[in-house]
């Protein structure tokens, strides 16, 4: 199996802020910088993202200044440099509000779910929203200490949730998941779950256990899922995945069986296609994944490697 280099990027990647890590700490600076007119705050509302309007009518990420921050969560998302000038970038947590309206200027814009919209933005602008959701969804499921119970709060710019009982420090989490596209000459293994779009099908996917590496993890979750025993594995790409908070880790697997057993309880069906049938999954009675995911440019990849 020969290596497939990657196309083009992955959608939510290519984030152009830089994040300022070594200033998170700066409780001076990052205050200046939440007073500063220049700083600009993304505002997400109850899993959701504000977007507004770009030039040309088409949806964009908005880019607020002016808003009040207290009483509201916030992280320091980076610094963003356009030529020579250099914006703070903050997201603003405002799901405490009923109604976020009143809190944002008039025509700001509506809140809308990223996965639906993700794949309309400008992809610089996808991946700063893609940063602010997984940051919040991890603050608002991390309020309290997993090793004593206590409350947590907020420190590092909202980048640490610190136990106020046990002083605990917190990181954000990130799951590793591993997503694959099995192969054997010219077909490849696709698989259908409960919860797609009727039609879909898409790769095979599972989430890392302790103790195991990624390539392990794609041969034990390939052969649990469907009954087909891979050998070599190699690396594609990774994506961003904050729905709610993954991070979607992309091979391709070489099987050496071709027998499908599949695990109901995580399949519905699964099958082996041809690249002719993948390229016209409309004429052969299935789908493909959505455009944004990492599993749809595997398999993209795959038909034009």
């Amino acid at each position: 199996m020969s290596t497939i280099v990657p196309r083009r990027p992955n959608p939510y990647t290519g984030n152009p802020l830089d994040r300022a890590a070594h200033l998170r700490a700066d409780a001076a600076w990052i205050a200046a910088r939440l007073a500063d007119p220049a700083s600009r705050f993304v505002p997400f509302w109850r899993g959701r993202n504000l977007l507004g309007a770009g030039p040309d009518g088409a949806p964009s990420a908005a880019f607020l200044t002016g808003l009040t921050v207290e009483s509201h969560h916030w992280a320091f998302l980076g610094l963003h440099r356009v030529e020579a000038e250099e914006r703070a970038i903050f997201v603003l947590d405002v799901s405490a509000a009923e109604d976020p309206a009143p809190l944002l200027p008039e025509g700001a814009g509506s809140f809308e779910e990223l996965r639906a919209i993700g794949p309309t933005l400008p992809p610089d602008e996808a991946a700063i929203l893609a940063h602010a959701r997984g940051l919040m969804l991890w603050r608002s499921r991390h309020r309290f200490c997993g090793v004593c119970g206590g409350p947590c709060a907020p420190q590092s710019a909202g980048h640490v949730m610190a136990c106020t009982q046990c002083g605990t420090h917190h990181f954000p989490r990130t799951d590793p998941a591993v997503i694959m596209l099995i192969t054997q000459g010219d077909r490849a293994l696709l698989g259908r779950s409960a919860r797609f779009a009727p039609g879909m099908y898409s790769t095979l996917a599972g989430f890392v256990e302790p103790g195991e590496s990624l390539e392990e993890a794609v041969a034990r979750e390939v052969l649990e899922e469907s009954g087909i025993t891979v050998g070599r594995v190699t690396y594609h790409s990774s994506q961003p995945w904050p729905f709610p908070a993954s991070i979607m880790l992309g091979f391709y697997g070489e099987a050496l069986t071709d027998r499908i057993t599949i695990d109901p309880a995580e399949l519905d069906d699964a099958q082996w296609f041809t690249r002719d049938q993948i390229r016209a999954p409309e004429n052969h009675g299935f789908s493909l994944p959505r455009p944004d995911s990492i599993a749809r440019r595997l398999i993209e990849d795959w038909i034009h490697g």
